[in-house]
């Protein structure tokens, strides 16, 4: 069996990824895995190790890393042709690690990612696309716009706390809270209201164990739409821990959609934060691609 091309990000986890390095290659040689480690210093190089690598002789490219790091390697994938995309496998070592709880792992569970990636075992899932004005990249997570934006920026800058950072950034960007007017269009319907935020969903998770979309599927075809309307600050606290279980959709100020095509447009352009990463800004047309990769899977 060829080798797995395996893209190692040591700064993820905010460094931890380097010191747990030694222990994962010595699991990967104990289960008999052929593997051909590349190291990168920098997420935009990501892509660089991916398309300047002969693919056909690898079975499959690992993303190594957090969220971001998967993000640039299922972009590399995402501009090779269909026919030459080698599976995709998860390595969670990030602080996020938000789509690998779609395989059922937690942040740094990467001996049971490794198992899951010795079973061989790809199936095909779906991948968002993003067109703005001058650029276009693909999500295998999520996009968003609003608070969720917020919530981000504020969790890049206390991520050294480990996972509960996101949670922290949310409840204090939940208390800054400001709504936008937004026009949407899923797939021909128009919505126009204020908004705190959108997002458009490809798996059910965002900042690790927030459960954002608890219906998306990450095969069926189409991408689920979250929104917020205007909501007090006392109701949102409400809503807040209900996040975790998905129940927050059971609460009136919440809306749900499902489409393959989504165009957003803002009375000023807002920024767009595609699986975590700060990419863009609307006007922008998001489409689902359906089955376009095949993921290492359960």
């Amino acid at each position: 069996m060829k080798p797995l091309l395996i893209i190692y990000n040591p700064h993820a986890g905010s460094g931890q990824a380097e010191k747990q390095l030694p222990d994962i290659e010595a699991y990967l040689t104990k289960n008999g895995l052929d593997y051909v480690l590349k190291i990168t210093g920098r997420p935009k190089d990501v892509r660089n190790l991916v398309t300047q690598s002969e693919l056909n002789h690898y079975s499959a490219v690992i993303g190594a890393g957090g969220d971001g790091t998967l993000f640039e390697v299922v972009n590399a994938l995402m501009r090779v042709r269909p026919e030459q995309r080698l599976p995709l496998g998860v390595l969670p070592v990030g602080t996020g690690n938000a789509f690998s709880r779609e395989l059922g792992l937690k942040p740094s569970d990467w001996k049971k990612a490794i198992d899951i990636i010795q079973r061989n075992n790809p199936k095909p899932v779906d991948v968002g696309k993003v067109q703005t004005s001058d650029q276009q990249y693909y999500f295998i997570n999520i996009v968003g716009i609003g608070l969720v934006v917020n919530i981000g920026q504020t969790t890049q800058k206390i991520k050294k706390l480990g996972p509960v950072s996101y949670s922290l950034a949310a409840l204090w960007e939940t208390m800054r809270i400001k709504p936008n007017r937004v026009k949407i269009s899923i797939d021909g319907e128009l919505i126009e209201d204020n908004l705190v935020f959108v997002e458009i969903a490809n798996s059910r998770y965002t900042g690790t164990s927030f459960k954002i979309a608890p219906d998306a599927q990450i095969d069926d075809g189409f991408l689920d739409i979250i929104l917020l309307k205007p909501i007090a600050r006392w109701r949102i606290l409400n809503l807040f821990p209900t996040i975790y279980s998905g129940r927050h959709i059971e609460h009136p100020e919440i809306e749900t959609h499902r489409g393959k095509t989504i165009t957003l447009t803002t009375t000023e352009p807002m920024p767009l934060m595609p699986d975590g990463e700060f990419i863009g800004h609307t006007p922008a047309t998001i489409t689902c691609e359906s089955q376009a990769l095949q993921l290492l899977s359960i």
